[in-house]
């Protein structure tokens, strides 16, 4: 097994749901196995600002969230890490912002 930086990137996200695998709107669908980890700095967040992060797996078929974090204002920890998941084809990971803009610059860790 080999931990590697799957997806990286950065993207000012605002009211379009952002995949963070593809690094354009999404949900879109991955299709590699693994044991993911999301990694997100978050010290853009200012008062007032709204993110939804939500992580989809494909489920009969059926592209559906799993996972679903809403986060408000400034954070106390500017580092957000999800908890880890164990998923196979037809996985994302996006961001929504609900009101603001937020520069956001995230890895999504894998073990494979």
């Amino acid at each position: 097994m080999a931990i590697s930086e799957a997806f990286s990137g950065s993207e000012a996200v605002s009211t379009t749901e952002h995949s963070l695998t593809t690094d354009t709107a999404g949900p879109d669908s991955e299709t590699s196995d693994g044991v993911i980890q999301v990694f997100l700095d978050l010290s853009d967040m200012v008062t007032g600002d709204q993110l939804v992060i939500t992580i989809y797996e494909a489920v009969n078929a059926n592209q559906v969230p799993v996972y679903q974090s809403f986060l408000y204002g400034p954070q106390p920890t500017p580092i957000w890490v999800s908890p880890t998941f164990v998923l196979t084809a037809g996985w994302d990971v996006t961001l929504d912002a609900l009101a603001g803009t937020i520069t956001v610059t995230w890895s999504i860790r894998s073990v494979t």
